[in-house]
């Protein structure tokens, strides 16, 4: 099967606020590589980026020992804290709260290929405590793994906090607190996926410059959940909370 079909549906659900059944395209995907092809035709249809390289990305995954999944993100919905999010549509409200890194320095492909997250912290000038709001295309959350890929890893919306200059840090003693709406707020320390959100810089930036593109200075990533995913619900306020780093806030 096609997978220009998959591409045409879902840039028919981004512009018509909808959400489509996953069956029929279930046999459209056969890698991630494939599922990548859809996201930049889907990008090229809705003219979301004007740059070779988006700015914005997410990146990420449940483990060190799992494949890490990636996504350019539409610079209309990155938003800075506080944001206001009541006049955009949501097919669902799924808080993640994470941190974003900046970069410091244009990163071509052979710096990407040599680059060791020990060193992070002469390619990063900042840090910043934010929220990605996950949404999908999908009717349910029964997609395949593919297709939820290739709907830019369900991405809905990023809000980014005040931006820091980046330092290292024992990540595994890191507090953060996320309050949804009235319900109490609810705490988590080291519990980022991969230990270190540093440690996926080496495998994001190989995937963006696969194609012998330049990543430039200012490209952010957000870099996994610390919170697993949280329920939300139009008219909450979310608040998440990294000690020592700053804060996000979103009104949904």
């Amino acid at each position: 099967m096609s997978s220009q079909p998959l591409a045409d549906a879902l840039v028919r659900a981004h512009r018509e606020s909808h959400t489509i059944a996953a069956a029929p395209f279930e046999s459209a995907l056969q890698d991630a590589e494939q599922a990548y092809q859809v996201q930049d035709a889907v990008a090229r249809a809705m003219g979301w980026f004007d740059r070779p390289v988006p700015q914005h990305w997410k990146s990420g995954g449940p483990s060190r020992s799992a494949t890490l999944t990636h996504a350019g993100l539409p610079p209309q919905h990155v938003w800075s804290s506080p944001a206001d999010a009541r006049g955009t549509h949501f097919n669902w409200r799924l808080i993640e709260a994470e941190v974003a890194l900046r970069l410091g320095r244009d990163v071509a492909p052979g710096d990407a290929a040599a680059f060791n997250p020990a060193a992070a912290h002469q390619w990063l000038d900042g840090m910043c405590v934010s929220m990605e709001i996950v949404d999908s295309r999908w009717e349910n959350r029964a997609a395949t793994a593919l297709l939820k890929l290739a709907d830019l890893q369900s991405h809905g919306a990023l809000v980014l906090g005040a931006w820091k200059p980046f330092s290292p840090r024992d990540w595994s003693q890191q507090a953060c607190t996320v309050q949804v709406g009235d319900a109490a707020p609810q705490s988590f320390q080291g519990t980022h996926s991969l230990g270190d959100p540093a440690w996926l810089l080496p495998i994001w930036l190989r995937h963006v410059t696969r194609h012998g593109a330049t990543v430039p200075k200012g490209t952010v990533v957000t870099t996994g959940t610390w919170c697993g995913m949280l329920e939300a619900k139009a008219g909450d306020r979310v608040k998440a909370v990294f000690e020592g780093i700053g804060e996000a806030e979103v009104q949904l």
